[in-house]
Order: C-alpha cells, then structure tokens, then sequence
C-alpha cells in the first residue's frame, strides 16, 4: 500500500457523501460501506438500497460516479457496487421504523428471553427498544445489545402476494368485460 491510501479512502467517503445529496441519485442511501487494503490494494465496497430496490444499472451509475473522481488518484484500488439485497442489514434506528411491519432476524449480545437469536415482525422502536412480534408476544430488544439485524425475506409470502395481486387482476379484467 502506498502513502495515497488515505487520500483515496477521504476522497470516497466524499463521494458517497455528495451522492446522497445528488439529485440523480434520488432516494438512495448507503448500508454500508468500507475502504481497507487487501493484498496490496485497497478495496472499496458500497451497498446501496433504494425503495423500490436496486438494480444494476443503478449499481453502474454509482461505480462510474465514483471512479470518475478517483480516476485522478495514483493508488490502484477495486470498486465494489452491492444492493443490500431481500436480506438487508438493519443499522440504523431509522430502518427499525423503515421496514415496520416486516419480518426480521436478530442477534443479541445478552440473552434475552432465553435466546440470543430472535425472529419476528419488527414493530418499530420503543425508547431504547426494538419491538419485535414474535410467536410467543411482544418482545422488546435494547439496541445496545444488538449484535445485528437483517430483514428474513420468505419466498412463500412473496409467492402468496403475487398469488393474490393476479387473482385480484385476473378478476378486474372480468369485471369490465377484458
């Protein structure tokens, strides 16, 4: 590694700072991010969500975005470009009142309830708490002792909606005669 690894590192975060404030780059947040050395290199990786989701020609317009700023530096690095995908990690309290109502797996530091593992409807948040509906009733976990959190995506629930929005088209269409 070379004594531009930091300059470069900076010039990244600046980047993925003016990104969210760009307006053709509406809605998007970064998850998460990360610049360290990696076999002489430095490794640059950025997941990215939206609502409505990711796609790769959103993944293409911030890599180039980025690269065109740092194309100036004499530091090789790679550039990774992520969705946060159906598994989205949650770090934010914001995402706890975000994705309310969706299905969500968390670890805990502390034992809580007899598990360190915890599965349910995210509720939001309570004061310090996350609020989770769990098979066994409301459970409230401290988010100093969130170890992590990402959302569960079930292909079957997925399947049932898309299930019912065509039977709901499907029955529409009859209705005026289609």
């Amino acid at each position: 590694m070379s004594k531009d690894a930091p300059r470069i590192a900076e010039a990244f975060e600046q980047q993925l700072d003016a990104i969210v404030h760009d307006r053709q780059f509406d809605g998007l947040e970064i998850v998460q991010h990360h610049a360290r050395p990696v076999s002489g290199t430095l490794e640059l990786s950025v997941t990215i969500d939206r609502p409505g989701g990711v796609d790769l020609a959103l993944c293409e317009r911030v890599a180039a975005y980025i690269n065109a700023s740092l194309g100036t530096q004499n530091e090789a690095y790679t550039l990774e470009i992520e969705s946060a995908g159906l598994d989205r990690p949650l770090h934010r309290e914001a995402d706890y009142h975000r994705f309310t109502g969706q299905r969500a797996r968390i670890v805990t530091t502390l034992t809580i309830n007899g598990a360190k593992t915890h599965r349910g409807l995210l509720r939001g948040l309570r004061g310090e708490a996350v609020v989770v509906e769990t098979d066994a009733g409301e459970l409230l976990l401290p988010l100093a002792a969130i170890k992590s959190a990402r959302l569960e995506f079930d292909p079957r629930q997925d399947f049932q909606r898309d299930k019912l929005q065509r039977k709901q088209l499907h029955g529409n269409s009859r209705k005026h005669g289609n």
